[in-house]
């Protein structure tokens, strides 16, 4: 077990007197780590504050590049990287921010059959992307691999949050069984998205994170979190685990190479 210096005493004091936390918490932290999928909007805040409380190793995965319109809500990015790979770009970022912090940049495309292996050396993942191909393929390798998920998404001015504990609780298909067909949702460059929702929503999804991590609280395991800016109003969902899901239910027929 690593000892803590006094310079990380001091970086964590704030969070490290909280009841359930303390050197020993801090020490968890240290030594968990969280796979980010999606360095963009919700996977920006969602790092920042995984890295300030000390998560020993975050994995952050995107292929995508910076483009000056991402910067709106993008806020591991600037001005100055346009045209850099995301996963570096936060890379630089967050070693700056927290240098204890062991950032790991993955700038691979998900893809069903490599998506298993990527999450495989983190304790849990963290769905920040936009697209839902890739939010039904983390589900379903979440829940294959018995891997905790915290997913999220955003559009215009809302968002929601749920945590996945495969075996546990519902799946993202016991609420949406599939993708909604081509075209049939906006996204955000078509619908648009207030920057400060991701926010939101992102910093939600580190908080879900760092409850798991540290055996706190009680985390959205069976409960939507419904976000709607323009009312500040936050609503909770009910959902119950669908027995005939094609993931988790009781005769899966999803499986992944």
């Amino acid at each position: 077990m690593r000892h803590l210096d006094e310079r990380r005493q001091e970086r964590y004091i704030r969070h490290s007197v909280l009841p359930g936390i303390g050197k020993d918490g801090l020490e968890r932290l240290r030594n968990s780590s969280v796979l980010i999928v999606g360095a963009g909007g919700l996977g920006s805040p969602c790092a920042y504050y995984l890295a300030a409380v000390g998560v020993g190793r975050i994995g952050l995965l995107d292929s995508d590049r910076i483009e000056l319109s991402n910067l709106n809500r993008q806020i591991l990015h600037d001005t100055c990287r346009l045209g850099d790979p995301k996963a570096l770009s936060g890379m630089e970022t967050l070693n700056r921010f927290n240098p204890d912090v062991e950032v790991i940049p993955i700038t691979e495309r998900i893809r069903p059959e490599n998506a298993i292996g990527l999450m495989a050396g983190f304790d849990m993942v963290i769905d920040a992307t936009d697209n839902f191909a890739a939010k039904f393929l983390l589900n379903d390798a979440c829940v294959l691999s018995s891997k905790p998920l915290v997913h999220a998404g955003v559009s215009q001015y809302g968002g929601q949050v749920m945590t996945v504990l495969p075996g546990q609780g519902p799946c993202y298909r016991c609420v949406f069984s599939e993708p909604p067909p081509d075209g049939a949702v906006p996204s955000s460059a078509e619908a648009g998205i207030l920057g400060a929702v991701p926010g939101v929503i992102g910093t939600l999804q580190a908080t879900e994170a760092i409850k798991f991590l540290l055996g706190l609280g009680d985390l959205l395991v069976g409960r939507l979190l419904v976000y709607d800016a323009l009312k500040m109003t936050f609503r909770e969902v009910p959902i119950s685990r669908d027995p005939d899901c094609a993931v988790c239910g009781e005769n899966p027929k999803i499986r992944l190479p």
